[in-house]
């Protein structure tokens, strides 16, 4: 461990910070330190059509299908979630 290095309070200053090696992270270079946020928002869209699209089936109960109906409903709120969200982080 090396004494003089400081803290950095979040991902952007290790990014802009020159004690960063390429070598150790190499997307430090470019300043990319997060996550795929448009990815998820697709990704969950994705999970709520492969779920609609099991509903019709060769059941006999219909439970399988509450159950679908309701994890696609939750998926769809947690992605309404995540957009309000990052559409009010600006204002903090």
């Amino acid at each position: 461990m090396c004494d003089d290095t400081a803290v950095a309070s979040n991902s952007r200053e290790v990014a802009r910070s020159s004690e960063v090696s390429a070598d150790d992270e190499p997307s430090a270079q470019w300043g990319w330190h997060g996550g795929f946020p448009k990815g998820t928002i697709i990704g969950g869209v994705v999970t709520i059509i492969l779920l609609i699209a099991f509903i019709p089936g060769p059941y006999q109960s219909h439970t399988q299908d509450i159950w679908l109906v309701l994890i696609a409903i939750g998926i769809a709120l947690s992605i309404v979630g995540h957009v309000i969200r990052r559409r009010n982080s600006w204002r903090r």
